[in-house]
């Protein structure tokens, strides 16, 4: 395989990824709306940049192309939650038109990363496998659902789909997120020294550091196809999998200062443990802990590197965009604002 082409690449995780591939040796066309603007670091000549939507996404997109993953998503449950048909359409139906066109055009491989959030809930005694029972709970989870269901029958022959459940993601990436749990824990503790958790901090939840996850990926593009084809993998470690009370009692501990943690809120229904005991069998293991990705935001809030802003909180800058939008074209015209 010579070229990827990344869905989403301007995104949390495809500003990590991409960098990876590119230092891996593949070419890569980078495919975004970027919405977040352009916070892609890499560059030069293995690098094509493509801005265009995945819901207008044409054949002619996939011309070359060997292998395909498929980021592009509305990411969260609040986001999914105010926009659910643009979820529907982006995180589902585009998907499954992504991997049709791809497997049309001749690609050899998509890769679907999903989410761990279709186990939604389950009893305290069961680590869920991918075997497992699944419960999506949010629009967001079963838009997830629907497209693995909808991408899973195209694998055979010569196309190799696989699926990749990633546990929640965690850790710095040049497209910020601070809307996630490790991450906006991090910030808040760091930044007014208090730290509100969910009650009643016993529900599970599995993490992931963004570079673990972007590694598991570019990892699946050259994994033998009779192992994956057509399979689902849960991406994370044992390591990582953390209830919630204790996971606050690590961010403060790796906080330069004392934080206090405040119990808010109703009991949170999602709690799931996940086992990693597939993926790990075919030769990845994830590399890095809460701890590691604590540490890496603090270090880059202290010096300055790092700021919460609009951006970084992914339902805020989206319900931006929509009212600068609606501004926008009520005052536009002949072109123009002031200078017409």
């Amino acid at each position: 395989m010579t070229r990827v082409l990344v869905t989403g690449a301007g995104g949390y995780i495809g500003t990590v990824l991409v960098p990876i591939l590119l230092e891996a040796g593949y070419d890569v066309r980078a495919v975004d709306r970027f919405f977040f603007g352009m916070k892609l670091e890499a560059g030069g000549p293995h690098l094509e940049v493509v801005r265009e939507d995945t819901r207008r996404l044409m054949e002619a997109h996939f011309d070359g192309v060997d292998a395909v993953i498929d980021l592009a998503a509305l990411s969260n449950d609040a986001s999914s939650d105010r926009f659910k048909e643009a979820t529907w359409a982006i995180n589902q139906r585009a998907r499954v038109e992504t991997a049709r066109m791809a497997k049309a055009a001749g690609a050899a491989r998509y890769i679907l990363p999903s989410s761990c959030s279709l186990y939604g809930f389950q009893p305290p005694d069961v680590t869920a496998t991918e075997a497992s029972p699944i419960n999506p709970l949010t629009t967001y989870a079963k838009a997830n659902r629907a497209a693995e269901e909808g991408v899973l029958p195209l694998a055979g022959g010569n196309f190799t789909v696989v699926v990749l459940r990633q546990a929640t993601v965690y850790g710095y990436s040049p497209r910020m997120r601070f809307d996630l749990a490790i991450n906006g824990m991090t910030y808040g503790a760091w930044k007014t020294g208090k730290l509100p958790l969910m009650r009643d901090g016993s529900q599970w939840r599995p993490m992931v550091h963004v570079r673990d996850t972007a590694r598991a990926q570019a990892f699946m593009l050259t994994a033998d196809a009779s192992k994956v084809n057509g399979q689902i993998f849960n991406v994370g470690s044992a390591e990582n999998v953390y209830q919630i009370g204790a996971l606050g009692e690590l961010v403060a501990a790796n906080i330069d200062r004392p934080v206090e943690i405040e119990w808010y809120g109703d009991p949170d229904r999602r709690s799931y443990r996940v086992a990693f005991d597939k993926i790990e069998a075919l030769g990845f293991s994830a590399e890095l802990n809460a701890a590691d990705g604590v540490s890496e935001i603090v270090t880059l809030l202290d010096q300055g590197r790092l700021e919460r802003d609009p951006e970084t909180i992914t339902l805020q800058w989206y319900a931006d965009l929509v009212r600068w939008h609606g501004i926008i074209r009520q005052a536009e015209l002949h072109g123009g604002m002031i200078d017409i």
